[in-house]
């Protein structure tokens, strides 16, 4: 099978012919280069109606002098998301030349596209896909025939926070780039101050260079760039180097993006990772996810940067797939969508387990077998000792060589001090929380109570989960946001019934334990507890076969003790994702 592919979401007018055969992939692009600023989207679809003719055209020769007259088995097309008007153009080309050609038209969802690139490429069966692009920010996931948004952007996507603070200075598009040269220039310069040997590069540079105190914003798997990028904004302003706030800039960013990355492997148990979208060609970025890889044993894989930036290659390599699906659109149904989420999509062209490895949940088989194993989270090693009711729980943050060391132990430090407090607060609010027995900011470790007898990704019922839900209710009341409520962060004892707490609880649920603090924080604002809500609930959807009647008796618990205001600002959250 030979698919023309046609890719135009926003910038780059491109079009490519995949051969399944020989596994060959033919790519024409003619990017839109705007003359300040950033992407106008007038402009843009100005550029799209010259350029997509050209460079079809240019494909289509090369297809029919290799092949032939029928060259073309199929025509794929980027339906979304992206900007309307550059959308528009690229649907009414490809439907214009499915139709000449008499072969069936096929609609991809650009960010599956990055996904089903990457996964094509690496050989993996099954990974982890983090998309990094100007508009969009997310990870995904294949769960119970879709793929799942695991954790997303809840404001600007990574390149467009990048373009905000290198417009705010005055660069032209794309921004990126020029963000990592001059980052890379002020490590190296930093790093050969330090020894006197002229400059160093890569990790060992980053490592020497001082880092500004810019924001760090991770819940859950979820993350926000709106407040770093306001931030780096005010640094130039007034008066740090540009070059300084290029290297901190990139530091914060791109180490959100693997925490986020780590604690989704940590939450389905997946042990590959594939990289995605433009902002992937960034050296700094791919160096941080191999750390973090190699330091948990999982595989690590980015395309070459062909397959990076907006191409059609990944839109042809897709529509491939999907056509030997049988996976074609008639024509009146193949209107574009700019909001178009991935995980809208019918994976028609692919089986197999799901990402949630193991037992139900994503819990490691192990961890299934010996809940008392030694086991490594995102972010912590957890070690029981003891027997019987003398077990304990030994806690220890462990450094990640990929961030900063400023920075690694900043966050080290506050999250083994915000576990500690607000576990102990929590448990005095009326909230089921292990003692805390001894705490050593030095070597950030917890020494905690042991409590449940599994993980509730292991033994998800609905039973559990509304008792999840009065938790935080009570939480939320007393002030207290978790900041990381998913499935791995509660423990149950599903034999163990826990005492109700209130006369509106018919019935005791299992005993029901929320642990892991250490992204907490005091608030009484209503969209922080929502956004508590949505973690929640994002953890369930990524993992559970059957995920509605769970949150359906999640929110029943919450409505039955909190606010419902939070349950109203809960639907706001979640439309605020940059897929919905």
């Amino acid at each position: 099978m030979r698919v023309l592919g046609i890719e135009g979401t926003a910038w780059c007018a491109s079009a490519a012919l995949y051969d399944a055969e020989t596994d060959s992939v033919l790519i024409e692009s003619d990017p839109y280069e705007p003359d300040s600023g950033g992407i106008h989207p007038r402009e843009a679809a100005e550029h799209m109606s010259e350029a997509i003719p050209e460079v079809v055209d240019r494909v289509l020769t090369a297809a029919e002098a290799e092949y032939g007259p029928d060259a073309v088995d199929a025509v794929a097309f980027s339906r979304g998301p992206g900007l309307g008007p550059c959308l528009r153009i690229v649907g009414t080309a490809a439907r214009s030349l499915a139709g000449t050609l008499g072969v069936p038209l096929v609609g991809a969802n650009h960010m599956v596209a990055h996904l089903e690139i990457g996964r094509h490429r690496s050989g993996f069966d099954n990974p982890v896909c983090l998309n990094a692009s100007g508009a969009n920010a997310h990870l995904l996931g294949y769960h119970d025939g879709r793929y799942r948004v695991l954790g997303e952007t809840m404001d600007a996507g990574v390149g467009n926070a990048i373009d905000k603070f290198t417009r705010h200075v005055g660069w032209s598009h794309p921004g990126g780039p020029k963000v990592e040269a001059a980052a890379a220039e002020f490590a190296a310069g930093a790093a050969g101050a330090g020894d006197g040997e002229g400059s160093a590069g890569g990790e060992a540079a980053a490592s020497a260079a001082d880092l500004l105190d810019l924001p760090y914003v991770v819940k859950g798997m979820d993350f926000s760039f709106s407040g770093i990028s306001s931030a780096a904004n005010d640094a130039a302003d007034g008066g740090v180097s540009v070059e300084e706030i290029c290297f901190s800039l990139q530091e914060h960013v791109f180490a959100m993006l693997t925490e986020v990355s780590e604690r989704a492997l940590s939450l389905t148990g997946a042990d590959e990772l594939v990289l995605g979208g433009g902002v992937a060609q960034n050296d700094r970025l791919r160096e941080m996810l191999a750390a973090m890889c190699e330091a948990r044993g999982a595989d690590f894989h980015a395309p070459e940067p062909r397959f990076l930036r907006d191409n059609a290659g990944m839109i042809a390599v897709l529509g491939a797939k999907m056509a030997a699906a049988g996976d074609a659109i008639p024509v009146p149904e193949s209107a574009v969508d700019p909001n178009f989420r991935p995980d809208q999509v019918p994976v028609t062209w692919r089986e197999g387990e799901s990402v949630a490895r193991g037992a139900a949940g994503g819990a490691s088989a192990e961890t299934a077998r010996d809940p008392d194993a030694d086991r490594r989270g995102a972010e912590a090693t957890v070690a029981v000792t003891g027997a019987g009711d003398d077990r304990r729980v030994v806690k220890r943050r462990v450094e990640k060589s990929y961030r900063h060391p400023d920075l690694d132990r900043t966050l080290r430090r506050d999250r083994t001090v915000a576990e500690a407090r607000l576990t102990s607060e929590a448990r005095r609010a009326g909230v089921p929380t292990p003692l805390v027995y001894d705490v050593d900011l030095a070597d950030a470790t917890l020494t905690l109570q042991y409590v449940g007898e599994r993980d509730l990704a292991t033994a998800l019922d609905e039973r559990s989960t509304e008792a999840v839900g009065r938790h935080l209710a009570r939480l939320h009341g007393a002030g207290i946001v978790h900041g990381d409520p998913t499935t791995r962060n509660v423990r149950v004892s599903p034999d163990e019934a826990e005492s109700a707490a209130a006369d509106d609880e018919p019935a005791p649920a299992p005993a029901t334990y929320l642990i892991d603090f250490g992204l907490g924080f005091h608030t009484g604002h209503v969209e922080d507890h929502a956004m508590d809500l949505h973690v929640f609930e994002g953890s369930i959807r990524a993992t559970a076969t059957d995920p509605d009647p769970l949150i359906a008796a999640f929110e029943a618990g919450y409505e039955a003790v909190g606010e419902g205001e939070v349950l109203d600002r809960l639907r706001d959250v979640a439309d605020r994702g940059r897929y919905r």
